[in-house]
């Protein structure tokens, strides 16, 4: 299986919602976790989220606008995260038109 390659240039580790931008403008969060969910601190213009498995690879789980994955999350906790399976985001994933995608480069 050939690794997911997104063009994104990596923001300041400070900045509060979003990790990366593309280089047409578009900000992204970007999530990866070896477990069922992933918790969001606020509502991402575009989030992409990664499974990782033990033995090095990975799975895209979402790739999409953010606004969705956000609204669909459960309540705020006390430490300010919503969170939100990986089920719920592979039926999110399902209705995400392929142009809404932040787009892949072949390596």
């Amino acid at each position: 299986m050939a690794a997911h390659v997104y063009n994104l240039e990596l923001l300041p580790s400070s900045n509060e919602c979003h990790d990366a931008q593309t280089n047409d403008g578009r900000m992204v969060q970007i999530k990866a976790t070896q477990v069922n969910s992933v918790a969001l601190y606020g509502e991402p213009k575009y989030l992409i989220v990664l499974h990782l498995k033990t033995d090095g690879s990975h799975t895209e789980i979402y790739n999409g606008p953010g606004r969705k994955p956000w609204n669909e999350s459960g309540p705020v906790q006390k430490n300010g995260q919503r969170r939100i399976s990986l089920a719920k985001l592979r039926t999110l994933m399902e209705k995400v038109h392929p142009d809404q995608r932040i787009q892949r480069i072949v390596p």
